[in-house]
């Protein structure tokens, strides 16, 4: 299987006086439905972009993938999700209009503003502030595999 990572090779940084932006995106190659760890790619790019003290936004450019902050440690945590949202936006429900890609095509938009497509995390001494157990995910949506980008915006000093 081929690396599910792919890195944008641009990264825009501008410094101004002591406070610094850093942008870097990433390309992530999903199985199908479920859900992709991302917290190490994410930590990546707060590295380089070199603050102590900050945030770090995360986004994927996509209306069928959404991010979250989950549980990083059972992954039964993301199954129970997984069948959670089956229930709330169901697959080739009759009462969809929207159905041009598929009896998921629907389904994932609804699970995607269900969810987030962005989120902010603290960054404390150089890292993501994350808790113990928490891991930043990206969550696919649509029943085959995609690529899908994620853009880190890293700001701080």
């Amino acid at each position: 299987m081929a690396a599910p990572f792919c890195y944008r090779l641009s990264s825009l940084q501008h410094e101004s006086g002591i406070r610094m932006i850093s942008q870097q995106d990433f390309q992530i190659a999903t199985q199908g439905r479920g859900s992709v760890n991302i917290t190490r790619e994410v930590e990546r790019v707060v590295e380089a972009a070199g603050i102590g003290t900050g945030l770090c936004h995360v986004f994927v450019e996509h209306t069928s993938a959404s991010l979250m902050l989950c549980e990083n440690a059972d992954p039964s945590v993301r199954r129970d999700l997984e069948y959670f949202l089956a229930r709330l936006a169901p697959d080739g429900d009759p009462a969809y209009e929207h159905s041009l890609e598929g009896p998921d095509d629907m389904a994932a938009h609804l699970r995607t503003i269900l969810t987030h497509s962005d989120l902010t995390i603290p960054v404390r001494n150089g890292r993501c502030a994350l808790g113990t157990w928490q891991g930043i995910f990206l969550l696919e949506h649509r029943t085959h595999p995609h690529r899908r980008r994620v853009t880190v915006t890293v700001q701080g000093e």
